[in-house]
């Protein structure tokens, strides 16, 4: 075989391994190796569990021989963010007070992976309490972006998309609170999908915000390639899922394959709402992406968020409500990463400092910043009650709007940026609003590889907005950085959003300056 097995997707190992081509042993010592060699510059890794890895390799290819492989995961090498419950082992979300804590038993989708003979390479760094779009913490490091060592991969994902990104693992699991599969994926040039709330069983994926069930995080599935996400959707049994975890109804999956793409119609998400235009390459990302879906039949027509200032407000004060008091009392005694700590003290503005900062934030030229500001704060319980009444109302009134313009799907930016420099995003959260107000919407959506950003699109026109400022110091350098295109769909819908993921990812990589993986960190 001329290239080598950590190169390969996940699909392709999938059918080399159903075929007898090559053997577990061998694709997982591919991958282990990888790790060796590149993972001391990406610290992707919390820890590589390669004696356990070999050894399920080992009982992978043993049951294979024996014509017992029923699942296109069996034999096949994945990697789990460090959020997910092993049992015997610590869930730490880079807290140090919770090395000594022990899972006592495995996550849901960690009991599937092993069900279905995958091989566990690892698990990946995520940053603090999962709580920003940089994956850093003071237990494991800050995780390096394979394209740019210099910038991140990510948040919360990170550690995930940057191994995926590198060829250190062909498929993994992440999870997205407010985008912390979408936006990794993004910045590295992969693919992920956070599904339907509930979807699928998020039982034992920890959150660093327990009981917060007004905005909900949910896991899925990361790797390479649109096609290797669907392969992992395959391999999910409803009625299993709905006894692993009871909040998830018993629906079947429906095969991508059988969505007659040139069908859908397709709305394209206006950015003048939002609180930072999209980078030129992101825009043109977009665009190009609405031109190939116009070319294969679809109707493709614009679609205006309804109120994303009060969207993303909620997804803020959601997290917020409780005054940092939950994320003040897991960090206490310890050491903080300096995102974390930022987060941390916006939420323990009083009323009197928010009341200045949104103030500050007016005069320096971001008014939607601002109104975001005033509505945070620790909340009594009758408020909390009342903000999620309004969660619940803002997506039936986005569902209606969706509706009314008989749209099955949406397209758009997965943030205002490229990959951001190291410690950048701490004041830049609103450029992830993008992802995160369809956590608050509680949608499947998706981002695939789409391009890379040009040399001559790494500028903006001068903007005296602060957060503009911000984004035109990420844009600058950026050249070569990959740029995803995200796809949102109806509840319960992810194979319809995988069909045009899938559709747009293959015109996508006919087209020069596509975002080629893996790629050995630089």
């Amino acid at each position: 075989m001329s290239e080598p097995l950590w190169s390969l997707s996940a699909t392709q190992l999938s059918s080399l391994l159903a075929k007898k081509e090559v053997s577990s042993r061998e694709v997982t010592q591919a991958h282990l190796d990888r790790i060796a060699e590149h993972d001391g510059a990406l610290h992707a890794f919390t820890e590589v569990l390669r004696d356990e890895a070999l050894a399920a390799a080992t009982r992978a290819d043993e049951t294979r021989s024996r014509g017992e492989a029923k699942s296109p995961l069996h034999g096949l090498p994945v990697t789990v963010k460090e959020c997910f419950d092993i049992a015997g082992r610590p869930t730490t979300l880079g807290i140090p007070s919770r090395l000594a804590s022990k899972a006592t038993r495995d996550a849901a989708l960690v009991e599937h992976l092993r069900e279905n003979s995958a091989v566990i390479l690892g698990r990946t760094n995520t940053p603090q309490l999962l709580l920003s779009y940089e994956s850093r913490n003071p237990i494991w490091g800050a995780v390096n972006n394979p394209f740019d060592l210099k910038r991140t991969p990510g948040g919360s994902s990170g550690g995930e998309s940057a191994a995926i990104a590198a060829g250190l693992s062909p498929l993994g699991l992440g999870s997205d609170l407010g985008g912390s599969i979408r936006v990794p994926a993004h910045f590295t040039g992969t693919a992920g999908l956070k599904p339907t709330l509930d979807r699928i069983p998020a039982r034992g994926c920890q959150t660093g915000l327990p009981g917060q069930e007004a905005v909900r995080g949910m896991p899925g599935p990361m790797a390479r390639t649109s096609r290797d996400l669907a392969l992992w959707f395959s391999t999910l049994d409803p009625h299993w899922m709905a006894q692993a975890d009871g909040r998830v109804p018993p629906i079947a999956w429906t095969n991508p394959e059988t969505i007659d793409v040139k069908s859908l119609r397709i709305g394209v998400v206006a950015p003048g709402p939002f609180f930072v235009a999209p980078s030129q390459a992101i825009t043109r990302a977009v665009d190009q992406a609405a031109q190939f879906l116009r070319s294969a039949g679809c109707s493709v027509m614009p679609f205006e968020i309804p109120d994303v200032v009060s969207l993303y407000a909620f997804q803020a004060s959601a997290v917020g409500s409780d005054g940092g008091a939950t994320v003040t009392r897991a960090l206490a005694g310890g050491a903080k990463d300096e995102v974390v700590g930022t987060l941390l003290r916006n939420f323990r503005l009083g009323r009197g400092l928010r009341a200045i900062a949104a103030h500050l934030m007016r005069r320096n030229g971001d008014p939607k910043v601002a109104e975001v500001i005033e509505r945070l704060g620790r909340r009594p319980v009758q408020e909390f009650w009342s903000l999620t009444a309004q969660v619940r109302a803002a997506r039936q009134t986005f569902l209606d709007a969706m509706a009314k313009q008989e749209i099955d799907l949406l397209i758009c930016p997965p943030f205002s940026t490229p990959a951001a420099q190291h410690t950048s995003t701490r004041e830049f959260m609103p450029g992830g609003a993008y992802a995160s107000i369809f956590n608050v919407l509680q949608l499947p959506a998706g981002v695939f590889p789409f391009t890379t950003v040009r040399a001559g699109e790494t500028t903006r026109a001068p903007v005296a907005s602060r957060l503009a400022k911000m984004a035109t110091a990420i844009d600058e350098g950026s050249a070569g950085l990959p740029v995803g295109v995200q796809v949102i769909g109806r509840p319960w819908e992810e194979h319809r959003v995988l069909a045009a993921m899938i559709h747009l990812e293959d015109e996508a990589r006919a087209q020069q300056g596509f975002a080629t993986t893996p790629i050995a960190p630089r």
